[in-house]
């Protein structure tokens, strides 16, 4: 099958994506992520948990698996004679992040723009649909 001009020589590996990180990619770890990156200032854990939908054991558990991967800071103290458990994340944790984010556009980028060369070799008009 001849190679179209417009596609590149070395192909090897396009699609690898090594930026996505498993830590992260787990919808959980990642509603999480997003979350707090989005609150500088942290989340108490109850407005986490609302955020999140997600259950105190299962939020409890990926934010231990977040904090052991250097991701979030966890705070417990008190207010008002009464517990309050903060996570924020870490330094460390909102740049990879961020750079998980820039791997995840790259993936749309590129479904994109498969999608609008697989129209055009089609000859296919229209609007190429949101993804």
């Amino acid at each position: 099958m001849a190679r179209n001009s417009s596609e590149p020589k070395n192909t090897s590996g396009r699609f690898a994506y090594e930026g996505l990180e498993r830590v992260i990619h787990e919808k959980a770890r990642l509603i999480i992520l997003a979350s707090l990156a989005t609150h500088e200032n942290g989340l108490l854990f109850t407005e986490l948990k609302a955020l999140c939908s997600l259950s105190d054991g299962n939020l409890s558990r990926q934010i231990q698996l977040l904090q052991e991967e250097g991701f979030v800071d966890v705070w417990k103290g008190y207010a008002n004679k009464r517990p309050r458990t903060v996570c924020k994340l870490t330094a460390r944790g909102r740049q990879r992040f961020l750079e998980y984010v820039g791997e995840l556009e790259k993936v749309v980028r590129d479904a994109r723009s498969e999608q609008t060369a697989k129209r055009l070799r089609l000859g296919v008009s229209g609007a190429i649909p949101a993804l």
